[in-house]
């Protein structure tokens, strides 16, 4: 008489100890595939910043061999010691701090108070005000460069900080996303603060602001970020090399013919994105916190 074999003991759950075993081996899988594919795309979007990198420390004849290699045969800071010999970078670097914080800060200012006005306060013209607005988002930044300029230029500021910042000393989108943050506060805090006799100002400064901090560092992120980028504004505004930014500053490295020298450039380049990833790093902890406890105030 032959035995019977022992049937497949159940678990609680109802499932059998092999069933759960191929779902564990399953999702290892499926894990594993998934960090394949991210790390996959991290290195592709890492790419370009690899070769900026490696070409910052590569000597002119590496620069120029082909074919071109991604690490450097030998490793040189004579690029680095170029960017500074050939432009006044240090300079480029301080006015571009000027720039982009005095316009962030005054950006942050202005566009708060008027996105409080706009979402707090009713008054006459009010929605025909936030039209317009909006409606100035939609006009290319292009076809007010030359009315801005001129007057700009009749005021005499041209290579000038007060030229650079007080043109984008408020910005409609700012303005509009702020609107709207301002919107989802609850109004029961104003309501009784306007109760105890605060003022619009105390209100806004004692209440709204302090809830309002992830809007404020994210427009403020991003506000720094797109200035210190810019390109144009400061090539139109600034002829003194002197008053330049970083981005306007690296355009003078072009030489005869148009050749540039790619060492010295990814030097400058290189240079010019350490002070956002300092930024990044210094306010992500902030900003993750005021998020995670923005809904608790």
């Amino acid at each position: 008489m032959t035995a019977l074999a022992p049937a497949p003991v159940a678990s609680a759950s109802g499932v059998s100890a092999p069933r759960r075993s191929q779902q564990a081996r399953r999702r290892r899988l499926v894990s594993v595939a998934l960090l394949m594919v991210v790390a996959a795309a991290t290195l592709v979007l890492m790419l370009p910043i690899l070769i900026i990198v490696f070409t910052a420390f590569k000597p002119v004849a590496e620069v120029n061999a082909y074919p071109p290699t991604l690490l450097p045969g030998q490793w040189t800071l004579d690029n680095f010691a170029r960017i500074f010999t050939e432009l006044p970078f240090a300079r480029l670097i301080a006015n571009s701090f000027v720039f982009a914080g005095g316009v962030t800060l005054f950006a942050l200012v202005f566009d708060s108070l008027a996105a409080y006005a706009l979402a707090r306060l009713d008054f006459r013209g009010s929605r025909l005000l936030l039209i317009a607005i909006i409606a100035s988002l939609m006009i290319p930044f292009q076809a007010t460069l030359i009315p801005i300029y001129q007057l700009v230029s009749d005021l005499g500021w041209v290579n000038s900080y007060a030229g650079l910042i007080a043109p984008r000393a408020a910005d409609a989108f700012g303005i509009f996303f702020l609107r709207q943050f301002f919107l989802s506060l609850p109004r029961d805090l104003d309501n009784a603060a306007r109760i105890d006799g605060a003022s619009e100002l105390r209100i806004f400064r004692s209440i709204v602001l302090p809830n309002a901090v992830p809007a404020l560092l994210t427009l403020g992120i991003f506000t720094f970020v797109n200035n210190w980028n810019d390109l144009l504004w400061p090539l139109v505004f600034t002829t003194d090399s002197e008053m330049g930014t970083v981005t306007s500053g690296l355009t003078l490295l072009t030489g005869p013919g148009g050749i540039i020298p790619q060492g010295v450039m990814m030097a400058g380049s290189l240079i010019a994105v350490l002070p956002l990833a300092i930024l990044f790093l210094l306010i992500q902890r902030r900003f993750v916190e005021s998020v995670g406890t923005s809904g608790l105030k």
